[in-house]
């Protein structure tokens, strides 16, 4: 292939040296060629990922020396690259061959689109959708819907459509997007950065895309949705600061009001039926952290 656009492919590996190993097999099939690789080791502490850069020369291993988080692993990748298209994908995932071509045919084409998230199916079934595009996210509760999530891959979701958000395990965006509106915004750690960044692409008027035309295939399985102690503190401390950060006037008091006054105590009284003290404290801690830096949360918000 000749004049065509470099991507520069960003994956985080933290602890998981073999199963990077085996996205990086999966990319190094791709077709399209004109692409550079980097893997952000994100100070693993007990698994040396320099075999990679020995088995995978063509990559570039950065290694940060400490766990950045999602978007920090993901930022120090954008400062290295020079891609016109940045394409971010889990490093727990493997792809087709040709699933670079549709996304950046479709990204040269669509003038309007800042960010596209292709098919993700299940590893363990390929038969199996996990995401399809996004439903709006609640003005209350700040969740959405993975749309076609565990349905048959039959074809009814086989249409490029516009989507509320893009998904974190894979997502192609244009580099003058990022030029626009500024890396992934890093004070969240893990979980709602790649769907406030979506919504900062949004507001400065590019279009978000799901394009079925490609697909990869994500190894999470649906058992991961297991309350951990740390999922269920960055979850939750997540989606306060995305409610800060993207709720206006009235709307955001009633969603603030509606996680504190509702979904605090009717969580904080599961986790205590279930015994569940470590996530219990973990849930509450969210809540500490979002009253301790609210002030924090919103001067950045004046800034994006």
């Amino acid at each position: 292939m000749e004049n065509v656009p470099l991507v520069s492919v960003i994956t985080i590996n933290y602890n998981q040296s073999a199963v990077t190993a085996q996205l990086l097999e999966s990319l190094n099939n791709l077709t399209y060629k004109n692409k550079e690789v980097f893997v952000i080791d994100n100070g693993s502490p007990t698994d040396n990922p320099d075999w990679l850069q020995d088995d995978f020369p063509w990559i570039s291993l950065v290694k940060t020396g400490k766990n950045l988080g999602f978007a920090g692993g993901n930022n120090i990748g954008i400062s290295k690259s020079k891609g016109d298209y940045l394409l971010f994908i889990n490093n727990d995932t493997e792809v087709p061959p040709g699933f670079l071509e549709p996304l950046v045919e479709f990204m040269e084409k669509e003038k309007k689109a800042g960010m596209v998230s292709p098919k993700i199916k299940f590893h363990w079934d390929p038969t199996l959708i996990q995401y399809a595009g996004f439903t709006r996210m609640t003005n209350y509760t700040v969740r959405n819907k993975a749309i076609g999530y565990k349905s048959k891959d039959t074809g009814l979701y086989d249409s490029i459509s516009e989507t509320y958000s893009v998904h974190g395990a894979a997502m192609i965006v244009k580099r003058e997007v990022v030029e626009k509106i500024g890396p992934m915004p890093d004070l969240y750690f893990l979980y709602y950065e790649e769907h406030d960044w979506a919504q900062m692409a949004k507001r400065a008027g590019y279009k978000l895309f799901y394009n079925p035309d490609s697909f990869i295939l994500h190894k999470e399985s649906v058992s991961t949705g297991k309350e951990s102690p740390l999922k269920t503190y960055y979850l939750n401390r997540g989606r306060l600061i995305y409610t800060l950060r993207n709720t206006y006037g009235c709307k955001m008091l009633i969603s603030i009001a509606f996680q504190f006054l509702v979904s605090l105590p009717k969580n904080s009284l599961l986790f205590l039926t279930k015994r569940d003290f470590p996530n219990l404290r973990a849930y509450w801690k969210a809540y500490l952290w979002i009253l301790y830096n609210y002030k924090q949360v919103l001067m950045k918000k004046q800034q994006s």
